[in-house]
């Protein structure tokens, strides 16, 4: 703790902000007295709130005689005043619940996740779906529509199904696709793109050809998966009196729409391990048009497999203990769906955390 902030000093910057998250308005000394009933006069108050914005934790706008936080003050705060952050377990039972309803499918769990986090936040949440560094081919099926059309359906480790129309230059019936495809499926399981590609030469040309449009999917995925990312709530962040003017809301629906968001993320959780939660602030002085923002953000899934990103953004003036707490549930119980998934789907070479 800096040496200035006293222990006094500390209740008076948490009271100040838990205020200030409440109402919304700026937070002066009488008022403030009056509303929490301190042992202290408002002269004392008044010289402790000025001493907090010489050490940079509080502001005073020009048009106002109260005070609000600083980036730094919400940064201290978190850090060393958020106490209790657990979600109440009646909201943990419910939500939990929700998930439990869902179908046995990753991608409606993610956007189930995104729901949840902007219900129980009131802000906007996002989330990207769970994937490996590198998209690994699981196994291939080859159906026979007609004549020489055919469909590919391929099924990577950690879930995701793609499918494919391909156009052969003669017909093959079903037995023989089916032949094929086990060939495939037996030499390529659990490979990347690059390690498909590195051993065509022992298939027949035809199964050559299908394992290379194999191994160009699974690099398209793996590109177009950095910028896969679900939201919702955005209209909840809108909503707030720090966004009101025309110019503001525009600029907030260009920050949380745009690629901006998907950079933001990706870049602040890169370090991350699972089941961490991060708080950004303002952007920490990287990234400028997040200076009104605060994202709150989780790395969900297997430790050593799948995993993937999920958070809430909103205004500095955020209920963090409460968005914190509902980030590492949602997280936590994220990462137990992917793991029973991978058991009911035989990836048990994959570490489970503990």
């Amino acid at each position: 703790m800096p040496a200035d902030m006293t222990p006094r000093r500390q209740a008076i910057l948490g009271l100040v902000i838990r205020s200030y998250v409440d109402s919304g308005q700026p937070v002066g000394s009488k008022a403030f007295v009056t509303g929490y009933g301190l042992d202290l006069s408002p002269a004392t108050i008044r010289n402790e709130m000025a001493r907090l914005v010489e050490l940079g934790y509080l502001t005073q706008p020009h048009t106002s005689a109260g005070r609000v936080p600083t980036e730094v003050g919400y940064r201290y705060f978190v850090e060393h005043l958020l106490g209790e952050t657990e979600l109440p377990l009646p909201e943990q039972h419910m939500i939990r619940h929700q998930f439990h309803q869902a179908r046995l499918e990753l991608d409606q769990w993610v956007r189930l996740a995104v729901a949840v986090l902007a219900h129980t936040t009131r802000k906007a949440a996002l989330a990207t779906p769970p994937r490996t560094q590198q998209s690994r081919f699981k196994h291939i099926e080859l159906i026979s529509l007609r004549d020489t059309l055919v469909l590919l359906v391929l099924v990577l480790q950690g879930g995701a199904v793609k499918q494919q129309m391909l156009s052969l230059d003669q017909p093959l019936d079903q037995e023989a696709l089916s032949r094929l495809s086990n060939e495939i499926n037996a030499r390529f399981k659990g490979l990347t793109g690059s390690q498909i590609d590195a051993r065509l030469a022992a298939l027949p040309a035809l199964g050559q050809e299908i394992s290379q449009l194999v191994s160009q999917m699974l690099d398209l995925i793996d590109n177009q998966a950095a910028e896969s990312l679900y939201r919702d709530g955005l209209v909840n962040v809108l909503a707030e009196p720090e966004f009101a003017e025309g110019d503001q809301v525009r600029q907030m629906v260009q920050t949380l729409e745009g690629p901006s968001l998907v950079k933001v993320v990706m870049t602040a959780a890169q370090p991350l391990e699972i089941g961490a939660v991060q708080v950004l602030i303002g952007g920490e002085g990287k990234w400028e048009e997040f200076a009104e923002l605060s994202l709150v953000l989780s790395r969900y899934g297997v430790q050593g497999g799948a995993s993937g990103l999920l958070g809430v953004v909103g205004p500095l003036r955020m209920t963090y203990d409460r968005t914190i707490g509902a980030v590492r549930y949602v997280s936590r119980l994220m990462s137990d769906l992917v793991s029973e998934w991978y058991d009911v789907n035989g990836e048990t070479s994959m570490a489970v955390p503990a």
